[in-house]
């Protein structure tokens, strides 16, 4: 299950905080590190904070963005420290690591960390089924990478140690059919724009508010595959429709 959890950093400035969350990923037995876009890297501080952690630098994955990153992932939850315009699933890290390890039995899964200054923006999160949020102290709530990472990665692996083998993580996960992955779920919300647009039911000035509000209906329903596949034959049917008025 475990190797089935991919741990994402989305444009990390300081290479110290690539090794830190990597140390805080050995720990507790993950290994798959995706590094979006980060600014320095490989580097020898990353290495140096590792503390031995090398192994998982240097199988680290580095990509260009957010969608590659996640591209084949059925479940994708990103990190938020604060309340968003739009709300959203929202889980703490104890109800996260039971819902990554239940769905890990399936197929591949994320948990995605922003930019040390200011997170992940609302068009990053709005690629996530689900966030999470660290309830910290609310005087002083400001977590460094590393810290976040461990704290979270502590929680994946205590659930971990608390499943045995008589327990069903399938029937944890409430879904007997494959999952669709981000990737086809990121198809299907372009297909639904363009239709939308098609049949001039977006306005320009509402079109991205509406589109964020109709993936949080999508992702809140967590779409199997085969049901992607009628929705955007629905999506075609329609755009014929409309073209040949």
């Amino acid at each position: 299950m475990l190797e089935r959890i991919r741990i994402v950093l989305v444009n990390t400035s300081h290479p110290g905080n690539i090794g830190a969350v990597a140390r805080a990923m050995k720990t507790m037995g993950l290994t798959k590190l995706v590094l979006v876009s980060p600014d320095e890297f490989p580097h020898p501080y990353a290495t140096s904070r590792a503390a031995g952690a090398d192994d998982i630098l240097a199988q680290a994955m580095v990509v260009e963005s957010l969608a590659d990153a996640v591209a084949d992932c059925q479940l994708v939850v990103g990190t938020s420290a604060r309340q968003r315009k739009v709300p959203w699933p929202l889980v703490n890290p104890r109800e996260c690591a039971q819902q990554l390890l239940a769905e890990a039995q399936q197929g591949e899964v994320a948990l995605i960390f922003g930019r040390e200054e200011h997170g992940l923006t609302n068009d990053e999160l709005a690629m996530c089924q689900l966030h999470v949020h660290i309830p910290a102290n609310e005087t002083y709530s400001s977590l460094n990478l590393g810290a976040a990472v461990q704290v979270m990665t502590y929680e994946i692996r205590m659930q971990a140690l608390q499943l045995t083998q008589s327990q069903s993580l399938e029937a944890l996960s409430g879904h007997d059919a494959p999952l669709a992955t981000s990737a086809e779920l990121e198809h299907l919300y372009q297909h639904l724009e363009q239709t939308l647009q098609q049949i001039n039911f977006l306005k320009s000035a509402s079109a991205h508010s509406m589109m964020t509000k109709l993936r949080r209906i999508y992702q809140r329903a967590r779409l199997e595959r085969q049901e992607v596949q009628i929705l955007r034959g629905i999506l075609s049917q329609t755009q014929n429709k409309s073209k040949n008025k």
